[in-house]
């Protein structure tokens, strides 16, 4: 689903020294909790620790015979891409196995693509006068970092619950050469946790397009990260770009980052043959080869498809408890008011919590004083910069559910006296 519009005006009336009271209990309460980023709590990386006896001396061979602790092997091991490839939804013999971020996957990518002419360009990037990105908002934060490193222009097009407003990036792309890719998390997508529609795959696929290179950034981080029981599919992109006939259009990034270790799991990226071969030959003088030993681990922890999908139903057992608590509070503490709304995604790491327009900010800082981190009110938006200051993202993950039930508590108290202190604004 998208993220709800901002509240305009109190469903109620709100009493702003009640509030005040209200916010200054919270504070003797002398909290310390964090909901900043979405990272996996200690019990789910505890769900991986086999990980670090899977590799004895004498057992660093591959299923073909590969010693893992050599050079060589740049496309990965070949039993740990096929396991990943059904759920990437990119054919094995299209996918490589990288080293542990997929983030440094796009940066390369990124890059290579500023200086080097990609399948069907014209030129290397760099040499426009100008490059421009749509960023579906609310959107994900180190896409933004990755496009302004590289002077990158983000153009921001409005999520609609299944996936970007369509009509507007066909318009965009149609008649500007120089946009030349947009950023997508297609499934439960980061903060709004929507899935694109088979009619956004397809209509994506298929639009002409201004400039010759243009390119899907296709991070599907979420793939298999379900919070619910329903199973959400998503069309595979590079079927239905073959099919429109832009074979080369997109560019498909994934790991194991949140379904194993976080910090040292193993990053995917596939695309088109013409693609692989492009960015292949400009690895390879960044790289003999990934961390082979740290494959070897994770194909043996996960033999199949099967076992991948059985090992994140572990981690929805303990994530869901804790979506659930973000939702029941803000149902009590909220709901009745009319002040905000929020998503109630059925996967992914983020919560969207929409306030009153113009309190995101003061909701933050109120929260930040009570002893409550929350991620940067605008931080969903290009440059931090939300023209409505309405948006907030929760990642409800780290914490215990317990936690996240304090947290989100006192997250309502900030937003009853910021919407409290706006609406006496607005009477005066």
């Amino acid at each position: 689903m998208p993220a709800p519009s901002a509240p305009t005006v109190p469903a109620v009336a709100l009493d702003l020294d009640a509030a005040r009271a209200e916010y200054q209990a919270l504070l003797a309460e002398g909290l310390a909790l964090d909901l900043t980023r979405g990272k996996p709590s200690g019990q789910q990386l505890d769900l991986s620790d086999a990980l670090l006896t899977l590799v004895q001396p004498g057992e660093a061979r591959a299923a073909d015979g590969t010693d893992c602790r050599n050079y060589g092997g740049l496309v990965g091991l070949p039993e740990l891409r096929a396991v990943f490839a059904e759920l990437l939804q990119v054919p094995a013999e299209q996918l490589l196995a990288c080293g542990n971020a997929s983030l440094q996957v796009m940066y390369d990518v990124l890059a290579h693509a500023m200086f080097t002419t990609l399948p069907g360009g014209e030129r290397p990037w760099a040499q426009e006068s100008e490059v421009r990105f749509l960023c579906p908002v609310p959107g994900y934060d180190r896409h933004f970092t990755l496009a302004a490193r590289f002077g990158v222009t983000l153009v921001p097009v409005a999520l609609t619950g299944e996936g970007p407003d369509m009509d507007e990036v066909e318009r965009l792309v149609a008649a500007d050469p120089s946009i030349k890719g947009i950023w997508c998390v297609p499934k439960y997508s980061n903060p709004t946790g929507e899935t694109y529609s088979e009619q956004t795959v397809r209509r994506l696929a298929a639009m002409p397009t201004a400039a010759p290179d243009f390119r899907l950034f296709w991070d599907n981080a979420y793939a298999v990260h379900h919070l619910t029981e329903d199973r959400v599919e998503l069309l595979p992109v590079l079927q239905a770009c073959a099919e429109a006939g832009h074979p080369d259009r997109a560019f498909v990034f994934g790991s194991t980052s949140k379904i194993t270790y976080a910090g040292a799991g193993v990053a995917f990226f596939g695309s088109s043959t013409a693609n692989l071969a492009w960015y292949s030959a400009l690895a390879s003088a960044q790289t003999i080869g990934p961390d082979k030993v740290n494959q070897l681990r994770h194909a043996r922890f996960f033999p199949s498809t099967q076992s991948v999908l059985e090992h994140m139903e572990r981690h929805r057992e303990l994530l869901a408890p804790r979506f659930a608590a973000v939702h029941e509070v803000l149902e009590a503490e909220l709901g009745p008011l009319g002040i905000a709304s929020w998503t109630k995604p059925l996967g992914g790491y983020f919560v969207s919590l929409q306030v009153p327009a113009g309190c995101s900010s003061r909701v933050v800082r109120l929260a930040k004083e009570a002893g409550i981190a929350l991620t940067p009110a605008g931080a969903a938006f290009p440059g931090g910069l939300d023209p409505q200051d309405s948006h907030i993202r929760l990642a409800p993950s780290f914490p215990s559910a317990a936690e996240v039930r304090a947290a989100m508590r006192g997250v309502a108290v900030c937003v009853r006296l910021a919407a409290a202190e706006l609406a006496a604004q607005s009477a005066g």
